[in-house]
């Protein structure tokens, strides 16, 4: 007999095979799965992965030690490792080390600071210092040469606050996003703590970060500039400083066996009692040295001029010696 619905048995059939073929693909994508799920725990079981930060570094070292990796490449990923356990109260400068220009200053005293300082970007406060109202970019200070009837205030850029306790990771996100370059930190009191730039959060991954300041050793380490001062790096020897203007560095406190200086930065240190900070002045046989720039807690560069009175003769000495 025939079947009276042979339609509906080439349906039926149909949907079996149809069935039957999802069926064998999702058996044959478990097993990928199964697959690569057991490889991934062979290779975990051979060669465990780091269960610590520590271990990492070490997984880094190793890399490095089996030319996976350079040493600039290792060192950076360590930094990165190192900056997301760090906070902007971490990196900051403190609030008392800050240059800060105050509003109700007059132009030439800004303009006198912005050139000692060598900054791109300056808090501005009104009053107090921790009154800051905004931010003040170098090259706009400038424009009021060109045009003294603009008003400062119309030049300040708002100004950037974070906590102390804002991450590394998420400050370098919001200043790149937000392209920004400097922040005000706080404390929890609302209080200024200091303030944070851009570089100062790089350089926790890459390392210091040079600028005009640095430059090789060879390269020279007095230069003459063009208001008859000298900028002079921190790390040149008292017996080229004494040579270069013509002066006896202290010899009673350099000749002492417990106080040996090689350079000059050592010697105003022992001489101020303390580690100098930006901004900071002293004089010392006859010249006066002002701290231009510090870093890892030495300094880096002086602006040395030498004093009123002996000004003109020690000029000349300079600039012959610079010449040799």
């Amino acid at each position: 007999m025939s079947d009276p619905h042979p339609a509906h048995l080439n349906e039926r059939d149909e949907n079996r095979d149809v069935k039957h073929e999802v069926n064998r693909e999702d058996r044959r994508f478990k097993r990928r799965e199964d697959k690569r799920s057991f490889l991934q725990k062979l290779a975990e079981f051979i060669h465990p992965g780091p269960d610590s930060k520590d271990e990492l570094i070490e997984t880094l070292a190793e890399a490095e030690d089996n030319e996976i990796i350079n040493a600039q490449s290792r060192l950076m990923l360590e930094g990165v490792i190192h900056m997301a356990d760090m906070t902007a109260g971490d990196a900051m400068v403190a609030a008392p080390r800050m240059d800060l220009l105050s509003i109700d200053a007059p132009f030439d005293e800004l303009l006198h600071q912005v050139i000692d300082t060598a900054h791109s970007r300056f808090p501005v406060y009104e009053d107090d210092r921790e009154n800051i109202i905004g931010i003040l970019m170098a090259k706009d200070l400038l424009k009021l040469q060109r045009a003294p009837e603009l008003n400062i205030r119309a030049l300040l850029r708002p100004a950037v606050f974070v906590p102390e306790s804002k991450g590394l990771n998420d400050l370098l996100r919001q200043f790149r996003d937000n392209r920004q370059h400097l922040a005000i930190v706080i404390d929890e009191f609302g209080r200024t703590a200091g303030l944070i730039t851009i570089e100062d959060v790089l350089e926790e991954i890459v390392g210091e970060i040079e600028d005009e300041f640095d430059i090789e050793e060879e390269a020279g380490d007095i230069f003459g500039l063009a208001d008859q001062t000298y900028r002079v790096s921190g790390d040149t020897s008292l017996e080229r400083v004494s040579e270069a203007f013509d002066v006896k560095l202290n010899p009673d406190v350099v000749d002492e066996d417990t106080h040996q200086f090689d350079t000059i930065g050592g010697l105003i240190a022992h001489e101020m009692g303390h580690v100098p900070k930006r901004g900071e002045k002293f004089s010392l046989s006859g010249l006066d040295f002002v701290v231009l720039h510090t870093r890892g807690g030495a300094v880096r560069w002086f602006k040395v001029s030498p004093t009123p009175t002996a000004k003109s003769s020690t000029h000349s000495t300079v600039a012959s010696t610079l010449k040799k």
